[in-house]
């Protein structure tokens, strides 16, 4: 037979069970509301877009280069070979790209916000007034 402190702990600890499983009875769970799309997964907005780069900041023909927005031109990486530029390109950034072929425009490759090097979305916009012309697709 148990000894009497014993009995008392079992007592106590049914007890303190019956309490938890009367709240728990009383609770109410909701279920979570659905998360917008992530912003890295939509498309810019267009009206009125301006590229917002001084044309003298713009990668050289058939270059590259990293471009984040909001830093000062003066502290943004240097351009270089597109194939390094872009696998290297921090979530969130610009890959900014001039086609040697077409010197009038620059690419904008949007990377990812969480994703380093994944670009998401494509624009092209006029080297000299930083016009936006067109998305590129596909």
């Amino acid at each position: 037979m148990a000894s009497r402190p014993a009995r008392s702990t079992a007592f106590a600890l049914l007890g303190a069970l019956a309490v938890l499983g009367a709240c728990s009875k009383g609770s109410i769970y909701t279920q979570a509301e659905p998360r917008p799309e992530p912003r890295a997964n939509r498309a810019p907005s267009v009206a009125g877009a301006t590229l917002g780069v001084p044309p003298g900041r713009l990668p050289p023909p058939g270059l590259c280069r990293v471009w984040f927005p909001g830093r000062p031109p003066g502290q943004q990486p240097k351009p270089g070979p597109c194939a390094d530029v872009e696998v290297g390109a921090p979530a969130g950034s610009w890959v900014l790209y001039r086609p040697s072929q077409d010197k009038k425009v620059v690419h904008v490759r949007y990377v990812h916000e969480r994703r380093a090097g994944v670009v998401v979305w494509i624009r092209v916009f006029d080297v000299k007034s930083g016009a936006f012309l067109r998305d590129v697709t596909g």
